[in-house]
């Protein structure tokens, strides 16, 4: 066996299949494209039926799609069973899927906190149950990802909902990893730091106070790039991690760490 083919082994994800949900934008795209690079066939899940078309157009390599609200949880074992009938059981499931409300607490309601709340922890529980369940039934040792958040680790004002839904994704992978290594699923997340995306550029725009204080707290002196976050999950689906679980990897430049 040539370097070359026990790299490809080692990193690479030939005959794999990944479902990654929010795949039409941002970190989602960027995660779904490189796990297409690493060779794994790719499936993206999302509300928005133009944002995955356009997106699988982009990342090409027979990537293809399905609409899926998190949000609507009592619909999401029976999103589960199509996508299984239509592309079998998956061996990777990356949890992406998110979204925010920024407002201050005192101001803010439970309706609030639930509608980001079900997004990143209820939708993405009942949908791992629903892919692990397919898992479990086809001997799979697979991936399962959760996207967390350096915000989970330092915190930030005016999105309760975000921070707290970020911290309780790590309490579920150290939960669903100790419950499933011996069926040989791994359970592990990725917590990415200040990426430039629209919408940090967005968030950031017509606010340089607020951006130099980011960017001030990055040791790396940086934002981190999309792939950053797309390869980091790229390597923990990947053989060479067969003996990592129950992990967040956060990439996000010291942000976290750093002074």
């Amino acid at each position: 066996m040539t370097d070359a083919t026990r790299l490809a082994e080692q990193y690479g994800l030939s005959k794999k299949t990944a479902l990654v949900t929010g795949g039409g934008t941002g970190l989602g795209k960027a995660i779904a494209t490189s796990l297409a690079q690493s060779g794994a066939k790719v499936v993206i899940a999302g509300r928005r039926e133009d944002v995955l078309q356009a997106a699988c157009a982009e990342i090409g390599m027979g990537t293809s799609y399905q609409v899926l609200d998190l949000t609507d949880v009592a619909a999401i074992p029976a999103a589960a069973a199509q996508l299984h009938a239509d592309h079998g059981a998956f061996d990777i499931l990356v949890n992406n899927a998110g979204n925010t409300i920024k407002k201050p607490f005192m101001q803010s309601d439970l309706a609030d906190f639930d509608s980001v709340f079900d997004v990143h922890v209820r939708g993405a529980l009942e949908l791992s149950r629903a892919v692990m369940g397919q898992m479990l039934n086809a001997g799979t040792k697979g991936s399962v990802l959760f996207i967390s958040s350096m915000t989970a680790y330092i915190g930030q004002p005016n999105v309760s909902g975000y921070t707290i839904s970020k911290t309780a994704i790590n309490g579920v992978i150290r939960a669903l990893s100790a419950e499933f290594a011996q069926s040989g699923i791994r359970v592990n997340g990725v917590a990415p730091g200040w990426i430039d995306t629209d919408v940090f550029r967005t968030a950031t725009k017509g606010d340089p106070e607020r951006k130099a204080k980011i960017m001030s707290r990055i040791p790396m002196g940086s934002l981190g790039d999309p792939e950053d976050i797309g390869w980091a999950c790229a390597f923990l689906c990947a053989p060479a991690a067969k003996y990592v679980t129950g992990q967040v990897l956060l990439v996000d430049g010291g942000g976290a760490t750093g002074f």
